[in-house]
């Protein structure tokens, strides 16, 4: 189930690097125009996001700004998914968000990091994906680190961090977080 297999390496001063850069000038033009919408300007929101994504988005999407993204072309996104304010998606690894996913106000999916060698740090970012399964719902402040899938069906309690794969039909929380419980609807 763990996307820790799939990595995207991107090295300094390389011209992958130069590209890495271009799409996030190109992403922060998008959203500071995104950022300027407020919750009554659905349809613009959508139209923006799609170019942000290069992909249209349902009519069902709704999402409330501001938002941050440090490239956006990475993101894919289902049907009837929600979210919230001042959300954070760094989506260099891939991030897929399937149909009827909620994502709470202040939620931080990072699919982007850096090695722990210290000389390496400045000159390599590394990106692995994240999919979050359907019906999940992310709630306010949570952190989804990158190379984990969050199983359909289960929730991500508030400010917890995700370092590893959400088995489906779970509550998890906490730092890292953990599995508290099985839910359903019975």
């Amino acid at each position: 189930m763990s996307n820790e297999g799939n990595p995207k390496i991107v090295h300094g001063r390389t011209p992958q690097s130069a590209a890495m850069l271009a799409n996030v000038k190109r992403a922060m033009a998008i959203t500071a125009r995104l950022n300027r919408l407020t919750f009554n300007d659905a349809d613009e929101v959508r139209a923006l996001f799609s170019e942000l994504i290069g992909k249209q988005v349902d009519d069902s999407f709704l999402l409330i700004p501001p938002f941050y993204t440090a490239g956006g072309d990475e993101i894919r996104i289902g049907r009837n998914v929600f979210v919230n304010q001042n959300c954070t998606f760094y989506d260099l690894g891939g991030l897929d968000i399937a149909d009827d996913v909620m994502i709470g106000p202040n939620v931080s999916i990072i699919t982007t990091g850096h090695p722990l060698e210290p000389s390496q740090r400045h000159a390599v970012t590394i990106g692995k994906p994240i999919v979050i399964g359907k019906n999940v719902w992310i709630a306010a402040g949570a952190t989804i680190i990158g190379g984990v899938t969050i199983g359909e069906n289960s929730v991500v309690g508030a400010g917890s961090v995700v370092t590893r794969d959400v088995p489906p039909n779970t509550l998890v929380g906490g730092n890292p977080a953990r599995v508290i419980r099985s839910i359903g609807d019975g």
